[in-house]
């Protein structure tokens, strides 16, 4: 019985061809995406979780308020760990410190400059489960002049990780280093990423990690078995006050303490660190971007298989009148549903493969589909489960219902009730067209709108260079000062954090406020202004001719002035003081006017612009001209001071591109589905249309006999299915206006959603379908009549 049913099946799929290609296109590409999207969800929601014990493991961030709001930061001093482990024994089982930097490795005779080192205490590969292909995970990291290697950057150092044990590399030209292990290369689903790991004794030393209130490496502990995250969270304000006390109250800063579980590091946003993060909202929202997308699919399913009842209600009637139960009839078409399903699953895979490198480059991390694990098969059966069988289900029990005299009469109509349902499903399907479309425009408007938005500083002809070895740290002001001596060059600043970049926030008081007052700040020379072309509204600028500038002189921004409860003008004057840096007081002698030094999704904070030495960046402001000759000419004297490191450059027009890549991703992402989505809708509308002209073709040529015009009959043709698409336009325009304005609430600074984008959305959706219901109803209405009437 099963083999007939096969047969059967397969014998109906070859006989209605165009009705089967336009049922499996539409399921093949509902389920491609849906896989895509599944692959993504899955990795998102599985980070972190291949470390044992993982569910034992926090990360420890401090907590301070600015702005009136509690924020987070990951950085601690290099102090915490180890007292922590001291404090509460018994409680903390084990304990890792964890610092990203970028560092010059030298193998023989080429340099490298790498960007994803990091330096950790000796117990990382046993605190983690990072994998070691060589090496042992309790001994690689036990001497100080150790390191280990990913398999990738081994094979780029040494060929083969075989040939990189036991070599030696030389770290910032200066420290020797033995290869003791070989890690495999970091999976994706981990917030730590890493090429080389090195030994954190190297920087013992350092103040971040010798001094409290000096923070630089992440702290990650391990709790006992029996310990609970807040019972220890309950004990961290009496650590705090034991070895930071004092310190708070000099800052005039309250600072906590709490632990955030390994697993939620990954989707813990505004932390201020520098891991790689992930965004749940995008997450949910992808999800529900799939299941829409197979619902599309499932319906056009449904309607193209019920439509076809007409067409099969004599076989149904025959089954019957041979003896035939109905569930036999029901498990043959829900039998061919599931075929059909089946055939699109294994399409969809062969398709999804074939994409998987664009994917992968449009996420930014590569995705591995892991077919040894029962997830990818138990996500393929219950598409199959859900397309198959309940998709199959209506059109399986509607098909199985007819009265075998009336299907063999030939007099079986698929009645009102059925054609309703159909136009409500085909308004479901351009309910979510239309609000994929909307969704699409005004997020490309969103992003365009952050492109070209004026700032209030000149972003052209900037180029950055990092502050990032140690021969540029020492010779910067020579590197400066040979630039400014070039024609080309307009000027020259060493600063802090550029506009896009990162801007350290510190504690200061303020003259006329009783309590302290938190800032951004920006720690610059006097070429900064001039360089970045800001606008003095108040005051002057930073300049040579006032020696004492450097010592007890600070600028203000707009929003730093207005929040202090000065004019521009009025906050000329006045001091302020740096509680946590120098603790000079200096005079204000200049206002900026704001410009967006951060992203666009947060309002300007207040800004303090001092010229105290803290130098991370150079920004080099050329001329207008070749830009690639200005490069040459900016690692010429770069390799006059830091030969030894390669010259890498940014320009700061790209720095917020930066800033807005998942974003741009998204958006691009979002495209494509979008145009997945309307095309199999427009797929389903195509396959009905077909049936409408096929069922109609004798009334059609009867018209034109009686003198109907093309026109008419199109647009005969036509209204009964454009109908459910004007209604589900309608209906899903204010859904669309929600979301976007909710999706628009991650920005401070917004387009406005336009009626026209709304009304753009609707033509779009409406001209799609009238495009795809035309081309058939042209067809059959300039057909010759003579061929439709011969029979009669």
């Amino acid at each position: 019985m099963f083999k007939n049913y096969l047969i059967t099946a397969w014998r109906n799929l070859r006989k209605n061809t165009v009705f089967s290609f336009v049922n499996i296109l539409g399921l093949t590409i509902g389920i491609t995406a849906c896989m895509m999207i599944f692959l993504f969800i899955r990795n998102e929601f599985s980070v972190d979780d291949f470390h044992k014990d993982g569910d034992r493991m926090y990360r420890v961030v401090r907590g301070f308020v600015r702005e009136g709001k509690t924020r987070d930061a990951a950085y601690l001093s290099g102090r915490y760990s180890p007292t922590l482990m001291n404090d509460f024994k018994g409680e903390v089982e084990s304990a890792v410190r964890v610092s990203q930097s970028n560092n010059l490795v030298t193998v023989g005779s080429r340099s490298f400059n790498e960007k994803k080192v990091l330096d950790v205490d000796s117990n990382f590969f046993t605190f983690f489960s990072f994998a070691l292909l060589k090496g042992n995970p309790n001994t690689a990291m036990q001497s100080p002049n150790s390191v280990v290697l990913t398999e990738t950057t081994a094979k780029k150092y040494f060929t083969s990780a075989e040939a990189a044990m036991g070599q030696t590399l030389l770290l910032d030209k200066n420290t020797p280093l033995t290869v003791t292990g070989i890690a495999k290369d970091v999976p994706a689903n981990s917030h730590l990423e890493f090429d080389m790991v090195v030994p954190l004794d190297i920087y013992k030393e350092a103040s971040w990690m010798t001094t409290w209130p000096n923070n630089g490496v992440y702290t990650y502990l391990k709790l006992a078995p029996q310990v609970t995250r807040a019972q220890l969270e309950k004990q961290l304000p009496a650590f705090m006050e034991k070895y930071m006390g004092n310190n708070m109250r000099a800052f005039g800063m309250q600072i906590t303490l709490s632990l955030t579980p390994l697993k939620e590091v990954y989707f813990k946003d505004g932390a201020f660190d520098q891991v790689k993060h992930g965004d749940k909202k995008v997450v949910y929202i992808f999800l529900s971007i799939a299941i829409l997308i197979l619902l599309i699919a499932c319906i056009n399913f449904i309607n193209l298989s019920t439509i076809r009842a007409a067409e099969r209600s004599k076989e149904v009637g025959l089954r019957k009148v041979l003896g035939a139960l109905r569930n036999n009839i029901i498990w043959q078409f829900i039998g061919e549903s599931v075929l059909l399903t089946t055939i699109s699953c294994v399409l969809a895979i062969g398709l999804m493969l074939l994409v998987m490198p664009w994917y992968n480059s449009l996420l930014g991390y590569t995705l591995t589909v892991s077919w040894n694990t029962w997830s990818i098969y138990l996500f393929l059966s219950g598409v199959i489960v859900l397309a198959g069988f309940l998709a199959g289900s209506y059109p399986a029990f509607f098909l199985s219902g007819f009265m075998p005299v009336q299907a063999l009469k030939g007099k079986l109509r698929l009645g009102k009730g059925g054609a309703s349902f159909r136009q409500l499903l085909v308004g479901v399907q351009f309910s979510i067209s239309v609000l994929l479309i909307t969704g699409t425009i005004v997020i490309t408007r969103q992003m365009n709108y952050v492109k070209n938005k004026q700032l209030g500083y000149n972003q052209e002809q900037t180029v950055l260079v990092d502050i990032d070895n140690n021969d540029i740290y020492r010779n910067m002001l020579t590197f400066k000062n040979d630039l400014q001596h070039e024609s080309r060059v307009q000027s020259v600043s060493l600063m802090s954090g550029e506009p896009g970049g990162y801007f350290d926030g510190h504690m200061f008081s303020v003259e006329g406020q009783t309590e302290k007052w938190n800032a951004r700040t920006e720690f610059a020379d006097f070429e900064f202004v001039k360089t970045l072309g800001l606008t003095i509204i108040a005051g002057r600028d930073f300049s040579a001719s006032f020696p004492t500038d450097t010592t007890d002189a600070v600028l203000l921004n707009k929003t730093a002035a207005t929040r202090l409860g000065w004019t521009p003008a009025d906050a000329i004057g006045k001091w302020i003081e740096n509680t946590m840096e120098d603790k000079h007081r200096r005079r204000v002698i200049g206002v900026v006017d704001d410009f967006h030094f951060q992203s666009l999704k947060t309002d300007i904070e207040p800004l303090v612009i001092s010229p105290h030495a803290d130098r991370r960046v150079i920004a080099i402001k050329m001329k207008p001209g070749s830009i690639q000759a200005d490069l040459t000419l900016i690692e010429k004297h770069y390799k006059q001071v830091a030969a030894a490191y390669p010259f890498e450059y940014s320009f700061l027009d790209q720095q917020f591109d930066t800033l807005y890549k998942k974003d741009i991703r998204q958006q691009t992402i979002l495209v494509v589905f979008a145009i997945m989505a309307v095309f199999v809708a427009c797929l389903g509308l195509f396959g009905i249309a077909s049936f409408t002209t096929i069922r109609r073709f004798r009334e059609i040529g009867v018209r034109k006999v009686l003198g109907s015009s093309v026109q008419g009959i199109v647009l005969l043709l036509s209204k009964d299915l454009l109908r459910p698409v004007i209604i589900a336009t309608c209906i899903s325009l204010p859904i669309g206006y929600w979301a976007m304005r909710q999706w628009l609430q991650n920005f401070a600074y917004k387009t406005t959603l336009s009626w026209w984008i709304f009304a753009l959305a609707a033509l779009v959706t409406l001209g799609i379908a009238l495009i795809t219901i035309g081309t058939k109803a042209v067809k059959a209405a300039v057909t010759n009549p003579v061929k439709s009437l011969r029979g009669e």
